[in-house]
């Protein structure tokens, strides 16, 4: 047989074509969805009323959180998600109203402290090929913008928080694409001439090093000019709710003539246009001073539990993800696998507490972004091209159909009369006009198949999973699933 016979083999022919054709006019069913697809896209064409009917917007344990943040077009979900974890605790620790940290604080100093991690994984691997396939990982966007709740920490850790009035967003924090182009054409250039010094003459890494810290001038300069210098102090204002606002959230009636005569107060005090509110009120406030005296929490008392049910990474085990650091001397991302019923509960006892939940998920499955459902009997794609899709969670993650690709925040959850979840309420970071204000619903089908990360945090944990926090971790290497970071 010649090559030529066996091409033809592998052709499409024009025979098969013919029938299917003839197979797919045959149907009716296939013409009315061809119609709806066709004019209004796959997702609206898939959209089932009964689906969306059985996912209300009510739940029986629900945080109440400030007003909708916006990534706009950056792959910083990650750290929005980490950040409205904490406003939450901070707003109800301090009885504000409403409280947005800077995601470009953060967005400064991850920027910077990517690019020195890349430039020092470089040094690391001097003597490696330009092909070689740690090489090509390490390489593949050293300062982009994706991340996962370990590098909100490390950064937390070293740098502290503001509020978003002491460093705004800016046009490049909002749109990052032309700002980290740029970036990253610089830092490959320091590569290749780190790289070639070394072939050279042999240069070592610690005297490259030297170099090496030379380089990071030019990326503090690239960080200022795109996004402003980051405040060494800044000064804080922010006024506490009215004490009568949460008057009956409690169900606590009280008093009627009380209530009236402090509702009369408040006109009184209405007509003077003042705002009399207490006030919290800080001048010349560091941004670790900051974080360590206004949120109530510690990032280091969070645990990150994966649900993968692969073969290679058993359950009841804590793993380690080589080359997946931010900040170089924080060490690089771990997690323990556990099994579905024990991260599920994590989750919900967490929520039951009161305390919102970061989670990293495949968004783009079965998913209407500006309706703001999450569930496979909403998005039934199934119906519309005829044709079951049968993944589960384990290969749709061997295969790289399903990896986590986004981050957001669970804010409540609802169960039934049996204590089971059967939906659960996230807060996105894509703005109010994304999902309902701001606001998506999820059932508990789609988390059980495309939710594969939370950060709980430790009390929450059963014994056994707490021990293994502690435990030998196992080396994956970067390639492997579960390494891509969330955007």
């Amino acid at each position: 047989m010649t090559n030529t016979d066996l091409n033809e083999g592998k052709a499409i022919k024009p025979r098969l074509l013919r029938d299917y054709s003839r197979d797919f006019n045959g149907e009716r069913a296939n013409l009315v969805a061809a119609n709806a697809a066709v004019s209004a896209g796959v997702l609206k064409a898939a959209t089932d009323y009964r689906g969306v009917r059985e996912l209300p917007r009510d739940f029986s344990i629900e945080l109440k959180q400030g007003s909708i943040t916006d990534q706009e077009r950056s792959g910083r979900c990650w750290m929005f998600a980490s950040l409205n974890t904490l406003r939450y605790e901070l707003m109800h620790r301090w009885n504000l109203e409403d409280f947005e940290f800077s995601e470009s604080y953060l967005f400064f100093w991850d920027t910077m402290e990517k690019s020195n991690t890349y430039l020092e994984n470089v040094l690391s691997t001097l003597d490696r090929p330009s092909d070689d396939r740690l090489f090509e990982i390490i390489n593949d966007g050293p300062s982009d913008d994706g991340g996962w709740w370990q590098m909100f920490a490390a950064l937390v850790n070293k740098y502290g928080l503001v509020p978003k009035s002491a460093y705004p967003e800016s046009a490049n924090s909002r749109n990052s694409d032309d700002f980290k182009q740029y970036l990253n054409s610089k830092l490959r250039e320091f590569a290749i001439e780190l790289r070639r010094r070394h072939a050279a003459d042999g240069t070592g890494a610690e005297e490259l090093r030297a170099i090496k810290d030379e380089y990071m001038s030019v990326v503090y300069r690239i960080c200022s000019i795109a996004l402003g210098e980051p405040p060494e102090r800044f000064d804080f204002l922010a006024r506490v709710k009215d004490d009568d606002e949460d008057g009956d959230k409690d169900g606590k009636k009280g008093d009627s003539a009380e209530k009236s005569e402090k509702k009369s107060e408040k006109k009184d005090k209405d007509k003077s246009g003042k705002d009399d509110r207490p006030q919290i009120r800080e001048t010349g406030i560091t941004p670790l001073e900051f974080y360590r005296k206004y949120v109530p929490v510690d990032v280091n008392d969070f645990a990150t539990l994966a649900n993968a049910p692969m073969a290679r990474t058993p359950f009841n085990t804590r793993y380690r993800i080589r080359y997946t650091a931010n900040v170089a001397e924080a060490g690089d991302m771990e997690f323990v696998n556990v099994p579905l019923d024990v991260f599920k509960k994590a989750a919900i006892d967490q929520l039951s507490a009161g305390h919102p939940i970061w989670f990293a998920c495949d968004c783009t499955q079965f998913s209407l972004r500006k309706e703001g459902f999450f569930d496979q009997s909403v998005v039934r794609v199934d119906q519309l091209f005829g044709t079951e899709f049968t993944l589960d969670k384990a290969d749709a993650l061997e295969y790289a159909d399903s990896p986590s690709n986004h981050a957001m925040t669970f804010t409540g959850v609802n169960l039934d009369s049996d204590g089971r979840p059967d939906r659960w309420k996230v807060e996105n970071s894509w703005g109010k006009d994304a999902g309902v204000d701001g606001y998506y619903v999820m059932s508990d089908k789609w988390f059980d198949r495309f939710v594969t990360e939370l950060i709980i945090r430790k009390e929450y944990l059963d014994d056994a999973t707490r021990a293994l926090l502690t435990a030998e971790p196992v080396e994956l290497d970067p390639w492997q699933p579960l390494t891509r970071p969330c955007r």
